[in-house]
């Protein structure tokens, strides 16, 4: 196998495969690459077991063949080269692989190909067409909200459906959810999976924001398929829960304020909250928002008042200030819409406007107030 490319081109390549590489991984092989050479289309795969990325890049291809290619010392040498041609050279007889620049040759021991575990291929997969950066919102604005929790599998990924025009992507870990929709899409299909954690983002990682994608699924894997690249995902195998029931749909109290005012001022008064509950508390009448914290154990205390546009009765409620900070951060817009029904009923997030074809709700679950 032979074959010469621009050192930076292959860097760049190889940097995106790499994201599927775990640092201490189960199987020495699962360190590497795999290249393959086909004329001038070479291919670089690197896989985790539960999620694969496939890059192909144009080179001068002189050899075709495959070889296993240990990925950190490659790295390191391809980030340590100026931008030049290197020429890669393999010796199919004991995996030796030669490279060699304007300034020398460096070799190193590579693997046997046939060792590499297989990727999933597409069989009997259903598929549809969506714009990159559609699913990028969808994983920035769902991805923070899905939980770490090993014990709990169905909610450590993002639940994806696809509603014939409707992509609907959620993601919950019983404190939070966040459920957004996207309808810019055009399919026959009905399905639902669950997506890692960790694949997605990944995927989000490799994506570029122009052009479209084809996303095909089948009861094991879902694989994006975009420009030159593959990023391949093992579905979560368990039951999502029924999110709708925990959304509340009879919200009399409505609060308009400034996204950025109420989450810089939750900074604020999150300083002086308790560390285990991070509680702070939302005093709501017509115009006034009045938000506090304090801390007995150290009798730490702080307050702040917003101007606000509210309509409903005055109410007193707690959240996590955490919470509600990560998800002020990720919606967009000068201004958000709370919905409230009761003090120990979630609230509801919206941006004030939504974007064309999407929809997007962020719940919060209350911190109960002690007495």
């Amino acid at each position: 196998m032979k074959f010469s490319v621009s050192s930076s081109e292959l860097l760049k390549n190889v940097q995106i495969a790499s994201g599927a590489i775990n640092p201490n991984a189960v199987l020495p092989i699962l360190e590497d690459f795999l290249f393959e050479l086909d004329g001038n289309k070479l291919s670089i795969a690197a896989t985790n077991l539960e999620t694969s990325i496939i890059n192909g890049l144009e080179v001068s291809g002189e050899k075709n063949g495959k070889i296993a290619v240990p990925a950190k010392i490659l790295l390191d040498t391809l980030k340590a080269l100026p931008d030049q041609p290197i020429t890669f050279l393999v010796n199919e007889e004991n995996n030796g692989i030669e490279l060699t620049s304007a300034f020398g040759k460096y070799k190193l021991a590579g693997d046997s190909p046939a060792d590499f575990p297989s990727i999933p291929v597409e069989e009997d997969v259903q598929e549809i067409k969506v714009e990159s950066g559609a699913i990028q919102k969808a994983i920035t604005n769902t991805l923070f909200a899905a939980s770490t929790d090993e014990l709990r599998l169905a909610m450590t990924g993002v639940y994806v459906q696809v509603d014939f025009n409707k992509l609907i992507f959620v993601a919950t870990d019983a404190h939070k959810l966040v459920k957004y929709s996207n309808s810019s899409i055009t399919s026959d299909q009905t399905s639902s999976f669950i997506i890692p954690r960790k694949g997605l983002n990944l995927l989000k990682n490799a994506l570029s924001n122009d052009g479209d994608l084809t996303m095909s699924f089948n009861k094991t894997n879902v694989f994006f398929n975009f420009g030159e690249s593959k990023v391949v995902c093992r579905l979560v195998d368990a039951k999502y829960p029924d999110y709708n029931a925990v959304i509340p749909v009879n919200n009399p109290n409505t609060l308009h304020l400034n996204r950025s005012d109420f989450q810089n001022s939750l900074k604020r008064i999150v300083i002086y909250a308790n560390k285990t509950t991070n509680q702070v508390i939302l005093n709501i009448n017509e115009g006034t928002l009045t938000i506090s914290a304090q801390d007995l154990d150290f009798s730490n205390e702080a307050t702040e008042q917003l101007t606000c546009s509210y309509t409903g009765d005055p109410m007193t409620i707690g959240f996590n200030a955490k919470f509600l900070i990560e998800m002020l951060g990720v919606i967009k817009g000068d201004e958000i819409r709370m919905e409230l029904s009761t003090p120990n009923r979630a609230g509801i997030l919206y941006p004030s406007e939504q974007e064309e074809n999407e929809d997007l709700l962020m719940l919060v679950m209350p911190v109960m107030m002690s007495n």
